[in-house]
């Protein structure tokens, strides 16, 4: 049975996968979501990646899901450890040796969520409730409140310290509602990067949080 291993964004809170965890272990899914020390200004990508080998270990069957800002630890980690599979979840995509704050300006992603703002209607300020928040239910926000937390800046100054992008299948999904990392943004980024389509979910950019049920049906679609 693979294990599903799952990273969180900027701030490094496991939280943010529990719906999707519980939703995959009533499928009968090992699965494991990831804190990392988003707040601590001496960790930074390499610590991240050390984290996730750690909690693979040495599973040889392994799933590794990445959202947002995870998807700068994902092929790090998948340079050290056997990965069966690697799924990006409104990820960012970098290039060997590029930083996360390199990447904002290298992809265009400012300039395409302003675009996005005004085709919709809404702010262009990034504000936590209209670019995250949006389509997450109320009770499941006041949740996690308690595990909201910065992220250090340590970490966009660090680069994805990959020769090239992994030999490992992988997949790219894509929310239909993301406001952070538009839906069309998110198709040219995959497809100029790893050559490759994205698959559509409904949802915002915390789809995990909003839409499990859709994520872990797109998950378990790729299983064979």
């Amino acid at each position: 049975m693979s294990l599903f291993v799952l990273i969180p964004g900027a701030g490094g809170a496991a939280w943010y996968w529990h719906r999707v965890v519980s939703e995959l272990r009533t499928r009968g899914h090992e699965v494991v979501a990831v804190d990392l020390p988003g707040a601590d200004a001496a960790a930074g990508l390499p610590e991240y990646t050390d984290v996730v080998t750690a909690a693979i270990g040495d599973h040889d069957d392994v799933v590794l899901v990445a959202q947002s800002m995870g998807g700068f630890v994902a092929p790090m980690v998948c340079a050290r450890v056997p990965v069966r599979l690697l799924v990006l979840v409104n990820a960012m995509i970098p290039l060997p040796g590029e930083t996360p704050g390199q990447w904002w300006d290298n992809t265009g992603s400012s300039a395409a969520r302003v675009t996005a703002a005004e085709a919709g209607g809404y702010t262009t300020e990034v504000d936590l409730d209209i670019y995250f928040l949006h389509d997450v239910p109320a009770e499941v926000v006041a949740a996690g409140e308690a595990h909201q937390g910065p992220e250090a800046d340590i970490v966009f100054s660090q680069p994805c310290d990959i020769e090239k992008w992994p030999d490992v299948t992988t997949r790219v999904v894509a929310a239909a509602e993301d406001r952070f990392f538009p839906l069309e943004f998110q198709r040219r980024v995959a497809r100029d990067r790893l050559g490759l389509d994205v698959d559509e979910i409904p949802g915002g950019h915390l789809a995990l949080l909003s839409q499990p049920v859709a994520l872990v049906d797109r998950l378990i679609a790729y299983l064979p």
